[in-house]
């Protein structure tokens, strides 16, 4: 294990600094560059499919929760709404998804994946698992389960939104 310190205060009550920690110690560094490699790893097949990732994290969304506010979708694929908006535009454009009113709220649609979509997403889900995989190589299923508790805790702690 590393021996630098941790981020906690210490006896005069100050928080160590970066340098003290080391960014191999700080979790938003390695969040940051496992999703890097993450995406990199899926840009060839998303190039393929014609897709960004932030088209590619709409479409993953909605393939599991359809029908979501653009503010919502905008939360769960973790992108500025702006940026979301272009994305969902193309998307439209495309056939990949489609818009319909939200019949509670008229200043609002809802987002919706078609068959396209869910088809063009199914193409890109065999080259996601196997990324996935790769994570968790040599990570046994209780560790990984722990982990993903971990992450759920975290998101929990500064989660800004109800979903």
């Amino acid at each position: 294990m590393n021996e630098r310190a941790q981020i906690a205060p210490g006896a005069a009550g100050e928080m160590p600094r970066l340098g003290e920690i080391g960014l191999d110690n700080f979790a938003p560094y390695l969040m940051n560059r496992i999703m890097g490699r993450y995406n990199a790893s899926l840009r060839a097949e998303l190039a393929a499919g014609g897709l960004s990732t932030t088209k590619m994290r709409a479409l993953a969304t909605l393939s599991v929760i359809d029908g979501l506010q653009a503010r919502e979708l905008a939360v769960y694929a973790v992108t500025e709404q702006s940026t979301l908006s272009r994305a969902l535009d193309a998307l439209a454009a495309e056939g990949l998804v489609r818009r319909e009113p939200d019949p509670a709220d008229s200043r609002a649609s809802r987002i919706f994946i078609t068959g396209a979509g869910r088809a063009a997403f199914e193409r890109l889900w065999p080259h996601m698992a196997a990324a996935y995989a790769r994570m968790f190589q040599g990570i046994g299923d209780a560790e990984r389960r722990a982990f993903v508790a971990t992450l759920q805790t975290i998101l929990s702690n500064i989660r800004k939104h109800d979903f």
